[in-house]
């Protein structure tokens, strides 16, 4: 008696803990979902874009799925412990471990096809410049987002601030972007060449890698968290009747 309490307290504690891990990653997939002002916006107005770049927009639908199912099953695994159903404990570890082999086939395919992610992204380069020598400063859509991007990475057109010449901003005013030279209010070449502000492309694979990072330790502790809440569902349900 005391040992099924135990269990089905160990229960609750994987289960809510799954479903509280749920909630955090359905919220970032929200997040990202929403959030309109990132690299991604210029890069989706790229005609020639290679195909694998477009994947990239699908990471805040993923996420959303995957934090919805997890809340989902933290909840019904607590269901099946305040209940003791074999039938829904015996469901719970069926979907749960589904759920873990996805998890792992997932981390695998990203692991495998990040390199192929960075790749496409360099290959973008001189397709993002053209695209801004052109719009930069009279496309105000475009402007905008630049504006925005470059202001929340703190960075400096694609590469660097040499993107920017030959722009319409560049030949009507004689400047750069003020993210170019955030030491100094003015941002004439000379400031922007000594200041070497960093390229929004290395500002976004730092982005990514670091959140990849976050995302890897966050998957590792829910993988560890279905393999206990697996283990602990099976001994309940042996245990169930008993």
């Amino acid at each position: 008696m005391c040992c099924a309490g135990f269990l089905k307290i160990m229960m609750f504690i994987f289960n809510g803990l799954i479903f509280l891990a749920g909630g955090v990653i359905l919220g970032v997939g929200i997040w990202v979902t929403v959030d309109k002002s990132s690299l991604l916006g210029i890069l989706e107005g790229i005609k020639d874009a290679p195909p694998e770049l477009a994947q990239l927009a699908n990471v805040g639908y993923l996420l959303i799925a995957v934090g919805a199912v997890l809340a989902i099953m933290g909840f019904l695994g607590c269901c099946g412990a305040i209940t003791e159903s074999r039938c829904m404990l015996l469901t719970f570890f069926i979907i749960v471990l589904i759920i873990f082999i996805a998890e792992v086939a997932g981390a695998i395919v990203v692991l495998v096809f990040k390199p192929q992610v960075n790749e496409a992204l360099q290959k973008l380069n001189e397709e993002v410049v053209n695209l801004i020598k052109k719009d930069y400063g009279s496309d105000d859509a475009f402007t905008t987002v630049m504006n925005e991007t470059m202001h929340q990475l703190e960075c400096c057109g694609y590469n660097n601030y040499t993107d920017f010449t030959g722009s319409p901003f560049q030949k009507n005013t004689l400047r750069y972007p003020e993210s170019c030279c955030p030491l100094t209010g003015s941002c004439i070449e000379s400031e922007a060449e000594s200041q070497k502000t960093r390229g929004c492309f290395t500002a976004l694979v730092k982005l990514l890698e670091d959140n990849a990072a976050v995302l890897g330790g966050v998957a590792i502790g829910i993988a560890a968290l279905e393999i206990a809440a697996m283990v602990v569902s099976m001994v309940l349900y042996n245990n169930v009747g008993k």
